[in-house]
């Protein structure tokens, strides 16, 4: 058998995209239809999110340009007074239902970011120091956890907006209320992110670099956060994609239940709110297509996050 020569260079090397597109996880992305499909319908609303002002054809937030005149308006059908025709209707206030949904998925995914990357810097810093250091200090951490997990999150998420909500002035209390919101999310969802990186830093601090870190004088902090964290990050990527759908609906059953995002800056949540008090009325569209459009989205995210759990498990290989 003869063997390959191990330098030629009539061989061009594959480029980063070629090895990337080859990998395990870019195949496993292109064999899933669920994947795609789900990864196609997050993109889109993202997106949509995002280029607001350029795809809205109003600005649901401007009093100016609003017309009272074109409330209650069905979807497709042209006002009795101004004539005009809107894709999904209007609100009572004649707002574009279409507009404020684009500008309520900003609030909404600015919400579900922001208290997941909240909840994430706490967890993982807890985690890593629960796993590393143990003694006491673990079983404080831990216990702490486990008193929160025996209550459910939106209880506490309610808890903890209703006493920052409290010792708010009350005259920045709408403009806060936002910050409030991801407050009260990023920590009633942080446990998560803790027990899987302490239990993933338990099993790491026992492997030979972390062994040899120690052993050429490098401080704990060094250790926890520059050689054991890079490796407990793949299953902190899963926890935060699934964690980004729960905080989008916990964002949306607080703003429901009237305790989160003001109604100056509607997010999907408080249009549900809005709308449901229209539905036994015939303005079943105010309600609808915000309650659709939380539901693709959040189920987009979920099925998303439940494929890179899959994929970045080698056992599932």
């Amino acid at each position: 058998m003869t063997e390959m020569p191990v330098d030629r260079p009539d061989v061009i090397p594959p480029s980063r995209l070629r090895r990337a597109w080859d990998s395990d996880f870019a195949w496993s992305f292109r064999h899933s239809p669920v994947a795609m499909v789900s990864a196609f319908f997050t993109a889109l609303l993202v997106l949509s999110a995002v280029f607001a002002p350029l795809l809205a054809t109003t600005n649901p937030y401007d009093p100016a340009s609003l017309n009272l005149m074109n409330g209650f308006t069905a979807p497709g059908t042209p006002n009795a007074f101004t004539g005009e025709s809107f894709l999904m209707g209007t609100d009572d206030q004649g707002r574009d239902v279409f507009s404020t949904i684009l500008y309520g998925m900003r609030i909404s995914l600015f919400v579900g970011f922001a208290a997941v990357l909240l909840a994430m810097l706490i967890g993982v810093t807890l985690g890593l120091v629960a796993g590393y250091r143990g003694g006491w200090v673990e079983t404080l951490i831990m216990r702490t956890a486990d008193v929160q997990l025996t209550f459910p999150a939106i209880l506490v998420a309610m808890l903890i907006f209703g006493i920052a909500k409290g010792v708010t002035p009350v005259e920045y209390r709408d403009q806060m209320a936002i910050w409030v919101l991801i407050l009260a999310i990023g920590l009633s969802d942080w446990v998560q992110f803790a027990r899987v990186v302490r239990g993933a830093t338990l099993v790491e601090r026992k492997k030979e670099y972390v062994q040899a870190a120690q052993l050429i004088g490098r401080s704990g902090f060094a250790i926890t956060f520059r050689h054991i964290l890079p490796n407990v990050l793949s299953p902190v990527l899963v926890i935060a994609t699934i964690s980004l759908a729960l905080a989008i609906i916990a964002e949306a059953t607080l703003s429901f239940l009237g305790v989160g995002a003001p109604p100056t800056q509607p997010s999907l949540g408080t249009l549900i709110r809005i709308g449901q008090g229209f539905l036994f009325s015939g303005e079943w569209w105010i309600l609808f297509f915000p309650a659709v459009t939380l539901l693709v989205l959040a189920l987009s995210v979920n099925l998303l996050g439940d494929w890179l759990r899959d994929a970045l498990n080698p056992r599932m290989r």
